[in-house]
């Protein structure tokens, strides 16, 4: 009876201590270029928790013609009624603008940065003072109140529009350097760093250059995202999953030594990936009806199906006998993934997990009480 006793207490004792210590900062990747939130947006963020989320504000990309890099397809709309959500403006610069541009153009680079992230943000503020504004000048069934007085719309939207201030804690810069661009990028990092003065400044950090670190060298920033995922190129045939495995990730997370604080992203999507007589065709993300007509598709392989017809699937056209890869990473992998992950990196309560990317698709596909459990395993 003793014996029960002390098993019992040490239970209770143990469930006490080794209580969980930290939860981490629940996140999002946002990649398309309008962001306005619907019923049930908001809902998926309210269910899981999101506190966080990265939204892609514009790429920037190298003219060919006037031989000069150039801010390009600027996010159009940014409208969001989950007012607590914390946004990291993210912004993608090619690889071939940090290794042709010179240092006078990377200087006029940082600056068109600093303003379009500027003016991207005096937008989303002017969004947010309209929807407070129309709040207090129609507020719910005011149609219905005798003694209601309209204000005027204009003059509450420019009061609310000077509370606000585009002050962003942190920018992100995406951009999958090389040991030849590298010192272009860090320079240009370190000229983005002084346009935001008062905001961190983060970069991913793709595999490669997490696990050579003396090769890619250290960006000069005050973090980093790891990005967990497109450890393959799609279109080469043999690979299975272009996504990634476990196994492939657990060959770059080889250390626990990168000296940068770290934010972790992983894929929470899937595509089809297309070849026609094994030349690689394209990528398919709308492939769910096609995928459930066995007439149409037959089943090659776990993955894999080969087209019985031609048919258009959105703006692709489709021939008999093409084959499609179909890649996502299963619950099972994920799991796996996070393990190798907690294995060699840090992760705390201000660590981010982020996926990639926000879509109802595939929050809907892998399921919102999934998706509440990888952050828990974190």
């Amino acid at each position: 009876m003793k014996n029960i006793i002390f098993v019992l207490l040490f239970v209770v004792l143990c469930s006490g201590s080794c209580k969980k210590e930290h939860e981490v900062i629940r996140s999002f990747c946002y990649w398309k270029t309008d962001l306005s939130f619907d019923k049930e947006d908001d809902s998926l963020i309210k269910d899981l928790n999101v506190k966080h989320m990265y939204v892609r504000f514009f790429d920037v990309d190298w003219n060919p013609y006037s031989k000069e890099p150039l801010p390009v397809a600027t996010i159009n709309d940014i409208r969001l009624n989950e007012s607590n959500l914390d946004i990291t403006p993210s912004v993608f610069i090619t690889n071939e603008v940090v290794i042709q541009s010179d240092r006078k153009q990377l200087d006029s680079l940082a600056i068109q940065i600093f303003r379009r992230v500027l003016q991207v943000g005096n937008k989303m503020n002017q969004t947010k003072a309209e929807s407070i504004a129309y709040k207090i000048v129609y507020p719910e069934n005011y149609h219905k109140k005798k003694d209601f007085k309209t204000l005027n719309y204009d003059s509450v939207k420019s009061a609310e529009l000077s509370k606000l201030k585009v002050n962003f804690k942190e920018i992100l810069i995406d951009c999958d350097w090389s040991e030849k661009s590298k010192e272009n990028y860090f320079y240009l990092l370190q000229k983005i760093k002084k346009g935001f003065p008062t905001s961190k400044i983060a970069a991913t950090i793709r595999l490669w250059q997490y696990k050579y670190a003396e090769k890619s060298g250290m960006p000069p920033v005050d973090k980093g995202l790891l990005m967990c995922y497109n450890l393959a190129k799609p279109d080469d045939f043999k690979t299975e999953n272009s996504i990634g495995t476990s196994a492939e990730l657990e060959q770059y997370i080889t250390h626990n030594q990168y000296k940068l604080r770290l934010d972790i992203s992983l894929p929470l999507y899937s595509w089809a990936v297309l070849f026609r007589g094994n030349a690689f065709k394209g990528i398919l993300s709308d492939y769910d009806q096609l995928l459930n007509d066995t007439i149409k598709l037959k089943k090659s392989s776990s993955n894999k199906f080969i087209l019985q017809d031609d048919v258009l699937v959105g703006q692709t056209y489709l021939r008999n006998g093409d084959e499609i890869r179909i890649e996502k990473i299963s619950n099972d992998e994920l799991d796996k993934m996070i393990s190798v992950i907690k294995d060699k990196i840090q992760i705390d309560g201000q660590t981010r997990i982020t996926f990639f990317s926000f879509d109802k698709k595939y929050i809907n596909d892998y399921g919102t009480q999934e998706i509440s459990n990888y952050y828990a395993r974190f």
